[in-house]
Protein backbone atom coordinates (compact mmCIF):
# COMPACT_ATOMS: atom_id res chain seq x y z
CA UNK A 1 0.00 0.00 0.00
CA UNK A 2 1.35 3.32 -1.12
CA UNK A 3 1.16 5.75 1.72
CA UNK A 4 2.73 8.73 -0.44
CA UNK A 5 1.95 9.62 -3.89
CA UNK A 6 3.10 12.59 -5.67
CA UNK A 7 2.34 13.26 -9.50
CA UNK A 8 3.48 15.50 -11.80
CA UNK A 9 4.68 17.78 -9.09
CA UNK A 10 6.39 21.31 -10.14
CA UNK A 11 7.61 24.22 -7.41
CA UNK A 12 8.49 27.16 -9.64
CA UNK A 13 10.21 29.79 -7.70
CA UNK A 14 10.04 33.39 -9.21
CA UNK A 15 13.66 34.80 -10.52
CA UNK A 16 13.32 37.58 -12.34
CA UNK A 17 13.13 37.16 -15.85
CA UNK A 18 14.59 32.98 -15.41
CA UNK A 19 12.15 31.78 -12.73
CA UNK A 20 13.68 28.38 -11.02
CA UNK A 21 12.01 25.36 -10.82
CA UNK A 22 12.96 23.48 -8.03
CA UNK A 23 10.96 20.24 -8.64
CA UNK A 24 10.10 19.61 -12.52
CA UNK A 25 7.90 17.04 -12.72
CA UNK A 26 8.35 14.13 -10.06
CA UNK A 27 6.55 11.12 -9.98
CA UNK A 28 6.69 9.25 -7.24
CA UNK A 29 5.08 6.68 -4.89
CA UNK A 30 6.17 5.26 -1.49
CA UNK A 31 5.03 2.37 -0.01
CA UNK A 32 3.61 2.07 3.96
CA UNK A 33 6.90 1.06 5.73
CA UNK A 34 9.45 1.87 4.02
CA UNK A 35 12.96 3.61 4.50
CA UNK A 36 13.77 5.80 1.81
CA UNK A 37 17.21 7.83 1.25
CA UNK A 38 17.15 10.95 -0.80
CA UNK A 39 20.10 12.04 -2.18
CA UNK A 40 21.38 14.77 -4.51
CA UNK A 41 23.44 17.96 -4.66
CA UNK A 42 22.75 21.20 -3.27
CA UNK A 43 19.66 23.14 -5.19
CA UNK A 44 18.78 19.63 -6.47
CA UNK A 45 15.26 19.84 -4.77
CA UNK A 46 15.49 17.32 -1.24
CA UNK A 47 14.04 19.78 0.70
CA UNK A 48 11.86 21.06 -1.44
CA UNK A 49 10.28 17.55 -2.08
CA UNK A 50 10.31 17.00 1.86
CA UNK A 51 8.70 19.88 2.60
CA UNK A 52 5.83 19.45 0.02
CA UNK A 53 5.59 15.96 0.62
CA UNK A 54 5.09 17.25 4.57
CA UNK A 55 2.62 19.89 3.81
CA UNK A 56 4.54 22.87 4.72
CA UNK A 57 4.45 24.32 1.22
CA UNK A 58 1.95 23.77 -1.72
CA UNK A 59 3.07 22.69 -4.99
CA UNK A 60 2.81 25.48 -8.40
CA UNK A 61 1.42 22.23 -10.12
CA UNK A 62 0.78 18.63 -9.38
CA UNK A 63 -0.61 16.78 -6.45
CA UNK A 64 0.32 14.91 -3.16
CA UNK A 65 -1.79 12.55 -1.59
CA UNK A 66 -0.58 11.46 2.06
CA UNK A 67 -2.07 8.14 3.41
CA UNK A 68 -5.31 8.36 1.27
CA UNK A 69 -5.59 12.34 1.46
CA UNK A 70 -4.89 14.90 -1.40
CA UNK A 71 -3.32 17.34 0.05
CA UNK A 72 -4.76 20.54 -1.96
CA UNK A 73 -8.15 19.86 -0.88
CA UNK A 74 -7.17 20.08 2.89
CA UNK A 75 -7.85 23.94 4.38
CA UNK A 76 -4.75 25.65 6.13
CA UNK A 77 -6.52 24.54 9.35
CA UNK A 78 -6.88 21.13 8.58
CA UNK A 79 -3.07 20.92 7.35
CA UNK A 80 -2.07 21.59 9.93
CA UNK A 81 -3.87 19.10 12.67
CA UNK A 82 -2.98 16.41 9.76
CA UNK A 83 0.45 17.15 10.05
CA UNK A 84 0.66 17.27 13.70
CA UNK A 85 -1.21 13.91 13.85
CA UNK A 86 0.48 12.01 10.73
CA UNK A 87 4.26 13.18 9.92
CA UNK A 88 7.24 13.71 12.30
CA UNK A 89 9.62 16.40 11.23
CA UNK A 90 13.31 16.56 11.86
CA UNK A 91 14.63 20.36 10.02
CA UNK A 92 18.45 21.15 9.22
CA UNK A 93 17.57 24.18 11.55
CA UNK A 94 16.07 22.00 15.05
CA UNK A 95 12.95 24.64 15.04
CA UNK A 96 13.28 23.61 19.12
CA UNK A 97 11.20 26.49 21.15
CA UNK A 98 14.20 28.66 22.76
CA UNK A 99 12.25 29.35 26.21
CA UNK A 100 11.14 25.65 26.78
CA UNK A 101 13.04 22.66 28.22
CA UNK A 102 14.07 20.17 26.53
CA UNK A 103 11.49 18.12 27.82
CA UNK A 104 8.57 20.50 27.12
CA UNK A 105 9.61 20.66 23.55
CA UNK A 106 9.53 16.94 23.23
CA UNK A 107 6.19 16.59 24.57
CA UNK A 108 4.76 19.58 22.53
CA UNK A 109 3.46 17.83 19.46
CA UNK A 110 1.35 15.32 22.28
CA UNK A 111 0.25 18.83 24.57
CA UNK A 112 -0.87 20.68 21.30
CA UNK A 113 -2.84 17.52 20.32
CA UNK A 114 -4.62 16.88 23.79
CA UNK A 115 -2.75 13.79 24.09
CA UNK A 116 -1.27 11.42 26.93
CA UNK A 117 2.30 11.64 27.45
CA UNK A 118 3.83 8.00 27.29
CA UNK A 119 6.42 7.93 30.12
CA UNK A 120 7.87 4.70 29.09
CA UNK A 121 8.19 5.98 25.10
CA UNK A 122 9.32 8.96 26.28
CA UNK A 123 12.90 7.38 28.41
CA UNK A 124 12.73 4.79 25.41
CA UNK A 125 13.80 8.09 23.09
CA UNK A 126 15.74 10.34 25.49
CA UNK A 127 18.29 6.57 26.28
CA UNK A 128 18.59 6.05 23.05
CA UNK A 129 19.24 9.55 21.93
CA UNK A 130 21.18 9.95 24.83
CA UNK A 131 19.87 13.06 26.15
CA UNK A 132 18.38 11.89 29.80
CA UNK A 133 20.68 14.13 31.79
CA UNK A 134 19.17 17.20 29.53
CA UNK A 135 15.87 17.42 29.93
CA UNK A 136 16.01 20.26 32.45
CA UNK A 137 17.92 22.43 29.99
CA UNK A 138 17.01 24.94 27.09
CA UNK A 139 17.49 24.59 23.85
CA UNK A 140 20.42 27.38 23.79
CA UNK A 141 22.60 25.69 26.34
CA UNK A 142 23.08 22.36 23.94
CA UNK A 143 25.78 21.91 21.13
CA UNK A 144 24.45 21.42 17.82
CA UNK A 145 24.46 17.75 17.99
CA UNK A 146 22.26 17.64 21.23
CA UNK A 147 19.93 19.82 19.79
CA UNK A 148 19.50 17.61 16.44
CA UNK A 149 19.22 14.81 19.13
CA UNK A 150 15.78 16.91 20.88
CA UNK A 151 14.74 17.35 17.52
CA UNK A 152 14.86 14.23 16.60
CA UNK A 153 12.72 12.90 19.77
CA UNK A 154 10.42 15.36 19.12
CA UNK A 155 9.48 14.22 15.73
CA UNK A 156 9.02 10.79 16.82
CA UNK A 157 7.36 11.45 20.32
CA UNK A 158 3.80 10.67 18.47
CA UNK A 159 4.76 7.66 16.57
CA UNK A 160 4.00 9.42 13.34
CA UNK A 161 2.77 7.54 10.60
CA UNK A 162 5.38 9.48 8.45
CA UNK A 163 9.46 10.76 9.61
CA UNK A 164 10.57 13.00 7.57
CA UNK A 165 14.16 13.87 8.40
CA UNK A 166 16.34 16.56 6.39
CA UNK A 167 19.98 15.98 7.23
CA UNK A 168 19.42 14.49 10.53
CA UNK A 169 22.70 13.33 11.04
CA UNK A 170 24.29 16.79 9.64
CA UNK A 171 25.26 18.05 13.20
CA UNK A 172 26.02 14.63 14.37
CA UNK A 173 30.04 13.09 14.03
CA UNK A 174 29.73 9.54 11.95
CA UNK A 175 29.65 7.42 14.66
CA UNK A 176 26.49 9.09 16.22
CA UNK A 177 24.99 9.99 13.38
CA UNK A 178 25.11 6.17 12.35
CA UNK A 179 23.49 4.80 15.39
CA UNK A 180 20.77 7.56 15.76
CA UNK A 181 19.52 6.47 12.50
CA UNK A 182 20.10 3.12 13.60
CA UNK A 183 17.56 3.84 15.74
CA UNK A 184 15.10 5.63 14.21
CA UNK A 185 15.24 2.99 11.33
CA UNK A 186 14.50 0.06 14.27
CA UNK A 187 11.69 2.07 15.12
CA UNK A 188 10.44 2.56 12.19
CA UNK A 189 10.65 -0.58 11.50
CA UNK A 190 8.87 -1.28 15.01
CA UNK A 191 5.84 1.16 14.69
CA UNK A 192 5.69 0.34 10.83
CA UNK A 193 6.55 4.02 10.05
CA UNK A 194 7.36 5.33 6.76
CA UNK A 195 10.82 7.11 7.14
CA UNK A 196 12.39 9.58 4.58
CA UNK A 197 15.39 11.29 5.26
CA UNK A 198 17.62 13.73 3.06
CA UNK A 199 21.29 13.43 3.10
CA UNK A 200 24.73 13.84 2.01
CA UNK A 201 25.61 11.03 3.91
CA UNK A 202 26.45 7.77 1.55
CA UNK A 203 26.94 5.61 4.35
CA UNK A 204 23.85 6.65 6.01
CA UNK A 205 22.01 6.90 2.14
CA UNK A 206 23.19 3.19 1.79
CA UNK A 207 21.06 2.25 5.25
CA UNK A 208 17.67 2.77 3.24
CA UNK A 209 15.56 0.32 1.76
CA UNK A 210 15.37 2.55 -1.25
CA UNK A 211 17.22 5.65 -2.41
CA UNK A 212 15.74 8.09 -4.63
CA UNK A 213 18.53 10.58 -6.44
CA UNK A 214 17.64 14.04 -7.41
CA UNK A 215 19.20 15.52 -9.86
CA UNK A 216 18.34 19.23 -11.04
CA UNK A 217 14.28 19.02 -9.48
CA UNK A 218 13.50 15.86 -11.28
CA UNK A 219 14.05 12.12 -10.25
CA UNK A 220 17.02 10.21 -12.04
Amino acid sequence: MNIVEVRNLKKLYPCGANPVYALNGVDLCIEEGTFVSIIGASGSGKTTLLNLIGALDAPTEGEITVRGVPLSKLSQNERTIFRRRNIGFVFQSYNLIPVLSVYENIVLPLKLDGRRIDAEYVNLLIKNLKIEDKLNQLPNTLSGGQQQRVAIARALITRPAIVLADEPSGNLDSKTGAEVLAFMKMLSASFHQTLMVVTHNEEIAQMADRMIRLEDGKIC
